[in-house]
């Protein structure tokens, strides 16, 4: 059972993320891609509630967990190639494309890092000094994101015109390497602040 600190908080990132999934629902750009995108974050917050009453994670990585949801909301609503503000963004820097998709991989290495962390200490599932702790949260951090990079490959070759929509690649070549580039240094740079935190 959640403390009523954490419980409280857990109802209030459920509530705000139930408001935002339905008013990203209104008029996207693409309906299909939408549903497609909005799957991952609909299926962790399911994950998160079925498995709250035997593991409870702590406030932080709660709030994480909502931020990375509404990254993944806001990309499903325009779709991650037309958001707004990243569109004006490439426009004044003169950037070839919208690159609002790195944001998502950037969240998709800082943050799941933190869960793998959580669990493995927590449930005492692996005894290793930190530094095996950390390489062993970041290989399954990134196994993760390799792992997704490749249900994007097969759902794109499954739906065929919606393809480009859903995989976001804006003509570029290496995006799905520099996907997986952006998700490790997400999982570098919460490693690092850990060490950081602990070291100081």
């Amino acid at each position: 059972m959640l403390p009523p600190a954490s419980r409280r908080l857990a109802i209030l990132l459920l509530l705000a993320f139930s408001i935002i999934l339905v008013r990203s629902s209104i008029n996207p750009h693409d309906q299909f891609v939408w549903f497609l995108e909005i799957l991952p974050a609909v299926l962790g917050v399911f994950a998160m509630i079925f498995v709250s009453p035997h593991f409870q994670f702590t406030n932080l990585v709660q709030l994480l967990v909502f931020i990375h949801c509404v990254i993944l909301l806001i990309g499903a609503h325009y779709t991650y190639a037309e958001v707004p503000f990243f569109n004006r963004l490439r426009d004044v820097f003169h950037m070839q494309r919208n690159n609002y998709d790195k944001i998502g991989h950037f969240a998709q290495g800082f943050i799941p890092v933190l869960i793998v962390r959580e669990i493995l200490i927590r449930r005492a599932i692996i005894q290793a000094r930190p530094l095996l702790l950390a390489f062993i949260c970041v290989s399954i951090t990134l196994s993760f994101s390799a792992e997704y990079e490749l249900i994007e490959w097969a759902v794109a070759e499954a739906t065929g015109e919606a393809a480009d929509a859903f995989l976001g690649t804006q003509g570029y070549i290496w995006d799905t390497q520099s996907d997986m580039f952006v998700t490790e240094f997400g999982v570098c740079m919460c490693r690092h602040h850990y060490y950081c935190v602990l070291t100081n």
